[in-house]
C-alpha cells in the first residue's frame, strides 16, 4: 500500500514540477523572455501575481509583488519577526514589513540553488534539496554553512523545536539533532517526510504513509491518520491541529482537525468541492483558510461552511501563510 501510495503521490509530486495548462512557459523560457523582450533603456515590468497579502481577516487582498522581477516561479514562503522571505528559481527575495513601503531585495550572499526556508531560534534556515543549509545571523546579512555533516539527502523540511531540537525530513525519514547540527540521529526510517510542527509536547508530521505523532521528543514515531495514504501538509491550529492528506483511491485530498493532541481526526471539508490539488489549512484568529484550485476559501464556523473569497489564478494554487494579524498568499502551480 506504501508503495502505491508513494507512487501516486509522486506523479502528483513531479505534476507540481511542470508548468500546468494555463499558457506560461517554463522557469528557463521566463528567463530568456524576461530579457528579450525588455526595451533598452527602459525598466523591466513590475511583477504582478507573485505574493498577495490581507490584513483584514481576507475580505480584500493586495498584491505586494512590485519590486521583484516578473514572472517569477515562487517555491518557498516565509513570514515572521517583522520580514518576509520568498524563495525563487531565481534566488531568495527578502523585505521588512516593518518600514512604510515594502521593498524586496535579493539576498546575494545566499546560494541561488537554497530556496527553501524556514524558522529557526537563531535565526531562519535556508536549504536545498541537495543538502546544503544555511543560517542567517539575525540582525545581520549574513548567512553562515549549517550541518555540513548532515548524512540523509533530499531534503524536504527543517525544523527546530521551542527547546532548540533540530528535525530534517528528507526522503530516508527523519534526522534529529540535539546539540546544534553536530551530531544525529536517524529517528524515523519508513519514507519520506515533507512538513512538521508542534504544540504542546506533540510533533506531528506527513509522511508516505500518513500523518505521524511523537510524544517523546521524537524518538519514536506512530501513525495517527493512515486513510488514503499519504500526508500532504499539517498545521498548529487553536486547541490542536489541522492536517490534509491525499486519498490514493479517490485521488482526492481531505482536511481534518484533531483536538486531542493528534490521537484522533475529525473531517472539516464536507463544503469544499473535492480536489486533488488543496495546498493547505491556517487558521487567523477565529477563521479557517484554506488553499484551493477555485482560489482561497474561509471558514467561520470551523469548517462546516465555507466560502471562496479570491479566486484562483490560472490553475494555481495558492499557499497560505499567518504572521500576526496578516495572511500571505503565493500561487504555485498544482498547489505544491
Amino acid at each position: 500500500m506504501y508503495q502505491l501510495a508513494f507512487l501516486l503521490f509522486m506523479q502528483s509530486f513531479m505534476a507540481c514540477q511542470q508548468v500546468q495548462e494555463n499558457g506560461l512557459p517554463m522557469a528557463a523560457d521566463l528567463a530568456v523572455a524576461s530579457v528579450a523582450g525588455q526595451v533598452p533603456g527602459k525598466a523591466p515590468a513590475s511583477a504582478t501575481n507573485i505574493i498577495f497579502q490581507s490584513a483584514d481577516g481576507g475580505q480584500t487582498w493586495q498584491d505586494i509583488s512590485a519590486g521583484l522581477p516578473a514572472g517569477l516561479l515562487a517555491e518557498g514562503f516565509l513570514a515572521g519577526d517583522g520580514e518576509l522571505y520568498l524563495g525563487t528559481e531565481h534566488g531568495m527575495y527578502r523585505s521588512s514589513t516593518t518600514s512604510k513601503a515594502l521593498a524586496w531585495e535579493k539576498e546575494a550572499s545566499l546560494d541561488d540553488h537554497s530556496t527553501n526556508i524556514s524558522a529557526g531560534s537563531a535565526g531562519v534556515f535556508a536549504y536545498n534539496n541537495g543538502g546544503h543549509f544555511f543560517q542567517k545571523l539575525k540582525g545581520t546579512g549574513v548567512w553562515l554553512p549549517m550541518f555540513t555533516n548532515f548524512p540523509g539527502y533530499s531534503v524536504r523540511t527543517v525544523f527546530e523545536t521551542k527547546s532548540g531540537t533540530v528535525f530534517i525530513g528528507c526522503d530516508s525519514g527523519i534526522f534529529k539533532s540535539s546539540d546544534g547540527g553536530k551530531t544525529w540521529k536517524h529517528v524515523f526510517e519508513d519514507g519520506w517526510v515533507i512538513h512538521m510542527v508542534e504544540s504542546g509536547g506533540v510533533l506531528i508530521c506527513t509522511n508516505q504513509g500518513g500523518i505521524l505523532r511523537s510524544t517523546d521528543g521524537g524518538e519514536h514515531w506512530d501513525v495517527v491518520l493512515s486513510e488514503g495514504g499519504v500526508g500532504i501538509a499539517v498545521e498548529v491550529i487553536e486547541g490542536g491541529f489541522a492536517a490534509i492528506t491525499y486519498n490514493t483511491e479517490s485521488e482526492t485530498r481531505r482536511v481534518r482537525t484533531s483536538t486531542d493532541g493528534g490521537k484522533t481526526w475529525q473531517p472539516i471539508d464536507a463544503g469544499l468541492p473535492p480536489s486533488s490539488l488543496i495546498s493547505g489549512i491556517k487558521q487567523l484568529g477565529g477563521y479557517f483558510f484554506c488553499g484551493h484550485p477555485d482560489g482561497i476559501f474561509r471558514s467561520s464556523d470551523r469548517g462546516k461552511t465555507w466560502e471562496l473569497l479570491l479566486p484562483s489564478i490560472g490553475k494555481k494554487v495558492f499557499n497560505l501563510s499567518v504572521s500576526g494579524n496578516v495572511i500571505y498568499a503565493v500561487p504555485r502551480d498544482g498547489g505544491c
